[in-house]
C-alpha cells in the first residue's frame, strides 16, 4: 500500500470515527457507525436523518403532573395543539417553534361540569385519550368498570361535549378509543354527519368487545365480540384505523403468537391475524399504519426484547420481522407504541434497558431504563435507534407489568403513547419515573410518574414533505 493510500485510509477512518462520535452524542446508534468500513455516504446521511428529541415536563402546579402513569397523547393537525391525558387530567400544549428548543405553552383543560362534561374528571379505573388529527376532535375517556365516562372536544379542551361512553355490552377493563375513515366494505356513517368512524373497544376477560359510533362519538352501536379466550388473551392494545377504513386491535397473546385482530367492514366482524415468529409477552403490542396502508407491528417478545414486523396486506402476511435496539444492547423492554406517517416511514417507541434478567424483581433488578425510539425511512427494512433521554433515566430499578399484584414499582402502570404532528414530528407521551435526586444518584431509585413529552427536535420527520433542506 502506498503512502497516499495509507493517508486516504487514515482520513476515511477519522471521518467514520467522527461520525460515530456525533451519533453517540445524539444518542443514536446504528451498526454502520461502529465499524470502520467505507460507507461514508450512508454514515453521513444517517447522522443527518436520525431523529433527536427534547423532553418537556408539565408544570408542577398541574393536578396529576406527578401522577401520570399510562398516558395518552394526540395532536390536532388543524391547530397544531398536542393533547396529553393521564389519570383524571387532560392537558393541551401549544408549541412556539421560533425558539430553540421549542417553547411549550401548557394548559390544564381537564373535562368537568364547568366546561360541558359533568361526568369528566370524577372517577376512573383507566384513562384513555384519542385525537383524530384529520378532524381535530379529541376524546377523553375514564373507565367506570361497565363502560366509560367519555366526552369529546372540537376546540382542544376549551369546551367538552358528553358521550354515551361506549357500546352495550362493554368490557370491564383496558378500554381504547380510535378512529378514522369508514371502510367501503360495510355500513358507513350518517349522511352529512361526522365523516369518520369512532371505535370503542374494551376487554371482558373471556372476550373483548368493539363498538362503532357513526355520529362522531356521541353514541355507540352494540358491542361486537372480537375474539374469545379460545383465540386470544383478553387484554389488547390500542385500536388504530387505516386510511382505507381497516381497523386493527393488537393483542399480546393469541395462541403461540402475538396478533392483530382485524375488521375490514366497520366493526361488523373481526379476524385474528397472528404475527409468525413472535411469542406472547407481558406488554401490549402496538400498530401504526402508513398513508398507503402499510402496517407496522411493534412488540416486546416473550424474551423481553423489542421487535417489529411489517404487513402490506392488512395483516394476512408479514415481512421484515426483526429485533431492534440491538445497537444499544437492549435486553429488556416494556410499553411498545408505534406511529406511521408516509407509507415507508414509521417510529417505534418503548422503554428499554441493556440490563438482562428478571426486570420485575423489585429487590434485585438494578437496570437503568431510557426512552428509545426506532425509526424507519425505508418501509421497515432497516431501523435506526435513538436514545431519546440519554442523560436522564426514565426509571432506575424494576418495572412491574403484573397489574394489581405489583409492589411499589408499578408507578408507570401499563403503557406509553406516541403520535405525530402535521409536520411529521414524532411526539412520545410518557411518565418519567426518575426525577430530581434519582437522575444523579444511582442509589436513589425513585418511583415518580411525571407527565412528560419527548418531542422530535431534529432529523427527518415521518412526512417527507417536511424534510429539512439539504
Amino acid at each position: 500500500m502506498t503512502s497516499r493510500h495509507l493517508l486516504l485510509r487514515s482520513r476515511h477512518l477519522h471521518v467514520l470515527a467522527a461520525s460515530a462520535a456525533i451519533l453517540a452524542a445524539l444518542g443514536v446508534a446504528h451498526a454502520d457507525a461502529a465499524v470502520a468500513k467505507p460507507h461514508h455516504t450512508r454514515t453521513a446521511s444517517l447522522a443527518a436523518s436520525a431523529p433527536t428529541f427534547t423532553s418537556f415536563a408539565a408544570p408542577s402546579s398541574f393536578t396529576d403532573s406527578d401522577n401520570a402513569g399510562e398516558p395518552s397523547i394526540g395532536d390536532d393537525w388543524k391547530t397544531g395543539t398536542t393533547m396529553y391525558q393521564s389519570s383524571l387530567s387532560t392537558y393541551s400544549v401549544k408549541w412556539d417553534d421560533s425558539t430553540t428548543p421549542a417553547t411549550p405553552h401548557w394548559s390544564d383543560v381537564s373535562a368537568s361540569a364547568s366546561n360541558g362534561c359533568p361526568q369528566g374528571s370524577t372517577i376512573s379505573l383507566d384513562p384513555i385519550l384519542f385525537t383524530d388529527h384529520a378532524t381535530g376532535r379529541t376524546f377523553e375517556s375514564q373507565l367506570t368498570g361497565v363502560d366509560s365516562f367519555t366526552c369529546y372536544t372540537d376546540d382542544d379542551g376549551a369546551s367538552w361535549h358528553p358521550s354515551t361512553g361506549g357500546g352495550i355490552p362493554s368490557g370491564v377493563d383496558h378500554q381504547t378509543i380510535g378512529g378514522g375513515p369508514f371502510s367501503t366494505n360495510g355500513l358507513g356513517g350518517l349522511p352529512l354527519g361526522y365523516p369518520n368512524a369512532v371505535y370503542y373497544c374494551s376487554q371482558d376477560i373471556a372476550t373483548a368487545f368493539c363498538a362503532v359510533s357513526r355520529d362522531g362519538g356521541t353514541t355507540f352501536g352494540a358491542g361486537v365480540p372480537t375474539y374469545s379466550l379460545l383465540d386470544c388473551d383478553g387484554l389488547h392494545g390500542h385500536v388504530k384505523v387505516a386510511p382505507d377504513g381497516t381497523a386493527y386491535l393488537p393483542n399480546k397473546s393469541c395462541g403461540s403468537n402475538q396478533a392483530v385482530v382485524t375488521s375490514t367492514d366497520n366493526g361488523t366482524s373481526w379476524t385474528v391475524d397472528p404475527v409468525p415468529g413472535t411469542t406472547p409477552s407481558d406488554s401490549d403490542p402496538s400498530v401504526g399504519v402508513g398513508s398507503g396502508g402499510t402496517l407496522y407491528f411493534g412488540y416486546v417478545d416473550g424474551s423481553g426484547t423489542p421487535g417489529v414486523a411489517v404487513s402490506h396486506d392488512q395483516g394476512k402476511t408479514w415481512t421484515d420481522r426483526q429485533s431492534v435496539g440491538t445497537a444499544f444492547g437492549i435486553k429488556n423492554a416494556v410499553f411498545p407504541t408505534v406511529v406511521a406517517g408516509d407509507d415507508d416511514r414509521a417510529a417505534f417507541a418503548y422503554l428499554g434497558t441493556p440490563t438482562g434478567g428478571n426486570y420485575q424483581d423489585e429487590a434485585n433488578f438494578k437496570g437503568e431504563w431510557h426512552l428509545y425510539v426506532d425509526t424507519t425511512y425505508d418501509g421497515g427494512k432497516t431501523w435506526t435507534t435513538t436514545d431519546a433521554t440519554p442523560g436522564d433515566p426514565v426509571q432506575v430499578g424494576s418495572i412491574c407489568t403484573g397489574g394489581t399484584t405489583c409492589g411499589n414499582d408499578r408507578n408507570l402502570l401499563d403503557f406509553i403513547d406516541v403520535t405525530t404532528d402535521s409536520h411529521g414530528r414524532v411526539l412520545v407521551g410518557f411518565a418519567d419515573g426518575c426525577i430530581s435526586a434519582c437522575v444523579t444518584d444511582p442509589q436513589h431509585n425513585g418511583r415518580d410518574a411525571y407527565a412528560t413529552i419527548a418531542r422530535q427536535s431534529g432529523g427527518l420527520p415521518l412526512l417527507s414533505a417536511y424534510d429539512p433542506a439539504p
